[in-house]
């Protein structure tokens, strides 16, 4: 008889490296406040919508009485830049559904609030600047002052 030595072999190994990278973490900073400017309005109200722009125009709607003097005053979107890793997307929401102008004790509300990119991408430097805009409820013969809000809104990013 001949006998035939095999070999066989019953297991096999390989290895792998890990590894992991960290990326940089995302931030926002305001640059600018959401500003209406300066209104007019009579006895019957309206409302302004603030588009979430550069330019930031206005416009007035419902059937009210608000219009925009020829003295415009300031107005402007709320400027947002977002920093973080080139090249990543985020999401950006407004975490405030409406907030609370005053002067004294009389108030306007602001709510409807709309950004000027619903899935921002951060460029090659890892920046991107972000508009938010909303909308305010004038009151009819609101009383003439400065109105302002004695808490912020929130703007909340993370990345995809």
């Amino acid at each position: 008889m001949l006998f035939f030595a095999l070999s066989v072999n019953a297991q096999a190994t390989a290895t792998a490296n890990a590894s992991a990278t960290i990326i940089s973490p995302i931030s926002i900073s305001k640059t600018t406040d959401l500003n209406f400017g300066n209104l007019a309005v009579d006895a019957i109200g309206g409302l302004v919508i603030l588009d979430p722009s550069a330019a930031a125009t206005r416009t007035s709607a419902g059937a009210g009485g608000v219009s925009f003097p020829s003295n415009t005053g300031t107005f402007s979107s709320a400027t947002f830049v977002v920093s973080g890793q080139a090249d990543f997307t985020y999401d950006i929401n407004v975490l405030s559904t409406s907030i609370q102008i005053t002067n004294g004790t009389d108030n306007m509300t602001v709510d409807n609030f709309t950004k000027s990119v619903t899935t921002g991408l951060l460029n090659g430097l890892g920046t991107q600047t972000v508009y938010v805009g909303a909308d305010l409820s004038v009151n009819g013969s609101q009383t003439p002052g400065v109105y302002t809000s004695s808490s912020p809104f929130t703007v909340l990013v993370n990345y995809n």
